[in-house]
């Protein structure tokens, strides 16, 4: 998606301007995943993309990986994925766009999302980050 953005400037790295719509289909997705609804989770992405295209898809992804990894400090944060490159296409996809959300880095976020929507995979890599982000809500609540 060469010269295309899908987020808006800078704040979305903190999703504080994001749409209300966005977080409602965010906690729809998380809902639909703590379920055990993969069906669900897929066809709330396929709503976002029918109403707001990937961007609105990119936005709620976004809140998922926020709800993941909190409101880091500005600055590098080195995350840890043991055995990454031998781990299937949407479990890396899910570590290195999670690490770019706590790195503040959205031209890498959106390269990620737009590199998944090209191969295909995308609908893959939102499931697996939905379901990422429910064992990382579980494990706290432990």
């Amino acid at each position: 998606m060469p010269g295309h953005r899908l987020t808006p400037g800078p704040t979305v790295a903190q999703v504080t301007d994001l749409p209300e719509q966005t977080f409602d289909d965010a906690t729809a997705v998380l809902r639909s995943a703590l379920a055990g609804d993969g069906d669900a989770v897929v066809g709330t992405f396929d709503a976002v993309v029918d109403r707001s295209g990937l961007e609105g898809a990119y936005g709620v992804a976004w809140c998922l990986a926020a709800t993941m990894v909190g409101d880091p400090p500005p600055g590098t944060a080195a995350l840890d994925f043991p055995g990454l490159d031998e781990a299937r296409y949407d479990a890396r996809w899910v570590a290195r766009f999670v690490s770019a959300y706590a790195n503040h880095d959205e031209d890498t976020g959106e390269a990620l999302f737009g590199a998944a929507a090209a191969d295909g995979l995308l609908p893959e890599c939102l499931l697996t980050l939905a379901g990422s982000t429910v064992a990382t809500l579980r494990s706290r609540a432990d």
